[in-house]
């Protein structure tokens, strides 16, 4: 009779954690989210200026991707441009197992060609801020992106409170073309394409004019906006004593930006989909490619509303301003605010930048990198002439895309789909960051950098000055299909000594990482996702100017590639000859 009690105890507690078990277990509540998309050039008027976009369904910017960890996320893509192709990379998704999936032509896939369609199939892993565009020539600059927001799995929370929820994503705006800007890039002579026209806070912007006008800006116009116009401002409606998560991202071109709003404190909370120790500051700056959570408290004044104001950063402004407005409930929204707009630091303040920067720190209890590491790879940013052309180069090596996608050329031993030979790993040691150098060596490549799988690897991002004497500018580098240790930054040429400057007890975890004007930053990633990755500078006319390589590891355990990704170059002619 024991034996039967002990038994039967035995059985209720095994049944008890299943059940516990299968309550807890986030998969069982995963969905596959089905969305169906047509990509297609339409007129906008993002500034007010009516223009041609890439819209997404009709939309600008592209419809918001919402979403759990562990859902699946299914995108079936229709190309609708009638004379490009196009990809979409899902910016700050792993794509564990999917490594087709990234969206990158000639790296991932083929591009998709004017009228057909492709799935992008893909699981979202971790919870955060993330967004989604163009990937192919520039069509990010064109206006192909969108926000991809993932919540916590079902039955798990934030580790912070909030009361409300924003979404903010930022761009800027040309009013040339896209293709007309590749041209003046590739051209002899080289034609910058200048500064943007205007900023963009969810798509809207106002070109020529500003909201804050009557506060005595002479070289504004007060904005004649009846509300209804797709160039109108996004009014952020809150109620007083309430906490709002504000979740930003910046997907622009060009521009690196400062966020502020008037009269109240931003308290950082995550960064690129990664939780960091909370800090509070007035205003923050924010590089293309980097997402945040802000936490903020609508403790001022309700009678009044106040600004929320974008600016220029790292670049002399020529670009007003982008305003729209923070609206107590139950103030009127029309009513502008009192006080002007906060006030920018002023571009070129660098200290300010890398303080912030130095600020993140990842939240306590969070994964810390390995303490050495395998392989060390410096890489040199500098600006060359290639034959008379201006382009940027990685260790004097421009880079140019080959026709067949890496990840089926390398999966399917493809000899002739790129170069071969190792890239260089480092410069010259007596190599002077400071100043401008003809690097008379410079060249065109697109070979890769082979990495063992689950190899710890470092690298050293190294600044220098452009070709204009005393100009060396503000990269942010994002790689693809991993997180990356941030282990510090610093002034000049790195050097071994700098390794003690190195924080290993709570680096954060980002995907995207600024390099300062003639300075290091020094990043580690474990090499633990097969595929191939790029790892590019995200300021768009920089990529397209050559400044990027690629990363490979394990491509032998990738399986499965669809074959519609590889229909395009050698692997296209492959699967041709083996059909039947």
């Amino acid at each position: 009779m024991i034996g039967i009690i002990n038994l039967s105890k035995r059985a209720t507690t095994i049944f008890v954690f299943i059940c516990v078990s299968l309550f807890h277990n986030p998969a069982l509540g995963a969905k596959t989210r089905h969305f169906k998309w047509a990509v297609e050039s339409m007129y906008w008027s993002p500034d007010c200026v009516e223009n041609v976009v890439i819209g997404i369904n009709g939309q600008f910017p592209g419809p918001t991707i919402r979403a759990r960890a562990g859902d699946t996320i299914a995108v079936e893509l229709t190309n609708k441009l009638h004379t490009e192709g196009v990809v979409i990379h899902w910016h700050g998704i792993r794509q564990f197992g999917t490594p087709w999936a990234d969206g990158t032509a000639s790296i991932s896939q083929c591009a998709i060609n004017p009228g057909e369609t492709f799935l992008f199939r893909f699981k979202v892993d971790k919870a955060g801020t993330y967004f989604y565009h163009g990937h192919y020539g520039m069509q990010r600059s064109a206006g192909l992106y969108g926000s991809l927001i993932v919540d916590v799995a079902q039955g798990e929370k934030e580790p912070f409170h909030y009361d409300g929820e924003f979404n903010l994503l930022l761009s800027d705006w040309w009013h040339k073309s896209s293709q007309l800007q590749e041209v003046d890039l590739s051209s002899k002579p080289f034609r910058w394409i200048g500064e943007p026209q205007s900023l963009l806070i969810n798509g809207r912007g106002q070109y020529n004019c500003s909201l804050a006008a009557h506060f005595g800006n002479s070289s504004s116009i007060s904005c004649d906006l009846r509300g209804n116009e797709q160039c109108a401002p996004q009014i952020l409606h809150v109620h007083p004593n309430k906490i709002y998560r504000l979740r930003v991202t910046s997907t622009t071109a060009l521009a690196s930006l400062n966020l502020a709003i008037g009269n109240h404190k931003l308290v950082v909370v995550e960064a690129d989909g990664n939780y960091v120790e909370p800090f509070s500051v007035d205003d923050m700056d924010i590089y293309s490619g980097e997402s945040y959570s802000i936490l903020f408290t609508t403790d001022q004044d309700p009678s009044k509303n106040y600004w929320i104001s974008l600016s220029v950063r790292g670049r002399e402004p020529k670009t007003p301003q982008a305003l729209t407005i923070l609206n107590y409930s139950p103030t009127s929204a029309s009513n502008l605010p009192t006080s002007p707009p906060p006030i920018a630091p002023l571009w070129n303040d660098y200290n300010h930048s890398k303080a912030f920067s130095t600020n993140i720190l990842a939240r306590t209890g969070s994964a810390r990198p390995p303490t050495t590491y395998d392989r060390r790879v410096f890489l040199l940013n500098t600006q060359n002439h290639i034959d008379g052309y201006v382009k940027w180069a990685i260790n004097n090596v421009s880079l140019v895309l080959p026709a067949t996608p890496y990840l089926g050329s390398i999966k399917y031993g493809l000899k002739r789909a790129f170069d071969r030979r190792n890239p260089p790993e480092n410069f010259p040691f007596d190599y002077d960051v400071t100043k401008p150098a003809p690097n008379p060596n410079s060249t065109y490549g697109n070979g890769v950098y082979t990495f063992s799988l689950n190899s710890t690897v470092d690298v050293i991002l190294q600044n220098a000055n452009a070709l204009a004497p005393n100009v060396s500018e503000i990269h942010p580098w994002h790689l693809h299909g991993h997180d990356f240790w941030v282990l510090g930054y610093g002034e000049g040429k790195f050097t071994n000594e700098d390794e003690r400057k190195f924080n290993l007890k709570d680096p954060p975890l980002r995907n995207t990482a600024v390099i300062f004007p003639y300075g290091w930053t020094a990043l580690r990633f474990v090499a633990n996702n097969p595929g191939v990755w790029a790892f590019h500078c995200h300021i768009e006319p920089h990529l397209h100017m050559g400044m990027g390589v690629v990363f490979a590891e394990g491509v032998d355990h990738v399986s499965k590639i669809p074959k519609e990704a590889l229909t395009c170059g050698l692997t296209g002619k492959m699967f041709m000859n083996n059909k039947g």
